[in-house]
């Protein structure tokens, strides 16, 4: 039931956790270090962020 509950909140904020890292941390490395370890932290984030979508997404059953 815990595990459940747990893995219900994952997929709920997944979507939510990706659309606010993402435009907090690209500027703030753009920042610090420069473009290109910006568009490096995008890419990066972008992938981890997409695959951890598909690793939480809720398929219906055939």
């Amino acid at each position: 039931m815990v595990l459940m509950d747990t893995r219900r909140a994952l997929v709920a904020f997944t979507p939510l956790l990706g659309a606010v890292s993402f435009p907090v941390a690209v500027p703030l490395v753009m920042k610090h270090l420069g473009i290109p370890a910006a568009v490096l932290t995008a890419m990066v984030l972008g992938s981890l962020w997409f695959v951890a979508m598909l690793r939480t997404s809720e398929m219906p059953s055939h």
